[in-house]
């Protein structure tokens, strides 16, 4: 019978102290292996320098790192670098690193495929394979941090999960990853550069709000009429508008931090004035604010990006009812590393 060596970062602090005074050693070597782990990201025990050979051999004898690689990474002419990043069972996600002048963005996986079935993104088209584990999450944002140090000479400043995967649907492991995230122990992050990015799920909204998270809210929304959304967006026959309505508004009750809806608008699907005074009645229910993206085609031709004039249409219809809206263009797209390419050609 094969003895498979347990992934020891998925052991608390505590339980490697425990592992440690169990073999005769001082409780203190399992926060330096811990220290090894998440604050120095150290993918070996022959890293951990400070531990001694004999400690380090047993760690080996009893233990992995699972730690991701990247198998591939792409620079696009704007400066966007995405990751093709290998898991330990040799499965495929993909990350981003969107650098501006102020700032450097990670946008993470959380899925290999995805559990939701929206008809304009590619990654949606992959059989969900598996949640990612926590250390496969922050795996991703060390090395972008990396990335980010040693091609724009500053640190990751903000993490959005909006990769592969709905986030929502892997919420355990999105959340201990978090933790990593933040604590001071792991990248010290604040939480509030955090923005987790949903397609709505609305019993897992309300139960973020219930966790006092203070991280952001981005909902991925497209359509604020069932009869539109359903189209694009399937599952909203399962988590209907009035649902994700009440959701947020919950969500707002609880957090006091204003939502913002991701939307795209594409041409005869919901490029009318009365798909954007839907909007505009939507966002009514909660302090929000819209980012009007850029569409991303993923070649089947089904989804084309709006005019011009009608997104111009939307924001002043926004505008004129006083809804903050920012119109954004797509970053990565010649390495198909915009929202909504993930795997589109490396899958």
């Amino acid at each position: 019978m094969i003895n498979k060596k347990k992934d020891i970062r998925a052991l608390t602090k505590a339980q490697l102290q425990d592992f440690f005074v169990a073999n005769g050693d001082k409780s203190f070597r399992g926060s330096q292996v811990y220290e090894w782990l998440w604050n120095k990201g150290a993918h070996s025990f022959e890293a951990m320098t400070n531990i001694s050979k004999a400690t380090r051999e047993m760690l080996d004898e009893n233990f992995v790192i699972n730690h991701i690689r990247v198998d591939r990474m792409q620079r696009s002419s704007d400066g966007t670098i995405k990751n093709a990043v290998k898991l330990h069972d040799q499965l495929t996600v993909e990350s981003v690193l969107i650098p501006t002048a102020t700032r450097t963005t990670a946008c993470v996986s959380s899925q290999v495929g995805c559990s939701l079935d929206c008809q304009f993104c590619a990654t949606a088209r992959l059989k969900r394979m598996r949640n990612l584990n926590p250390d496969e999450i922050y795996d991703q944002v060390v090395a972008i941090d990396n990335e980010s140090r040693l091609y724009f000479d500053r640190p990751l400043s903000n993490i959005v999960f909006m990769g592969m995967g709905e986030p929502l649907m892997n919420y355990k492991n999105v959340m201990k990853a978090v933790e990593k995230i933040t604590s001071p122990e792991g990248l010290g992050m604040s939480p509030k550069r955090i923005t987790i990015s949903t397609s709505g799920v609305p019993k897992i909204i309300k139960k973020l709000a219930d966790d006092e998270t203070k991280i952001k809210l981005a909902v991925s929304l497209h359509a604020a009429t069932d009869e539109v959304r359903t189209k694009i967006m399937p599952f909203n026959e399962t988590f209907p508008l009035k649902d994700l309505r009440e959701s947020l508004e919950y969500w707002y009750s609880k957090t006091k931090s204003r939502i913002t809806y991701e939307y795209i608008v594409w041409k005869d699907i919901n490029d009318t004035r009365k798909d954007a005074e839907a909007l505009v009645r939507f966002c009514n229910y909660v302090p929000c604010k819209v980012n009007l993206i850029e569409y991303n085609p993923i070649d089947d031709g089904n989804f084309q990006q709006a005019s011009a004039k009608a997104t111009d249409m939307y924001q002043q219809i926004l505008e004129r009812n006083g809804i903050t809206v920012t119109v954004r263009r797509s970053r990565g797209k010649d390495i198909d590393a915009a929202c909504g390419q993930l795997a589109n050609k490396s899958a």
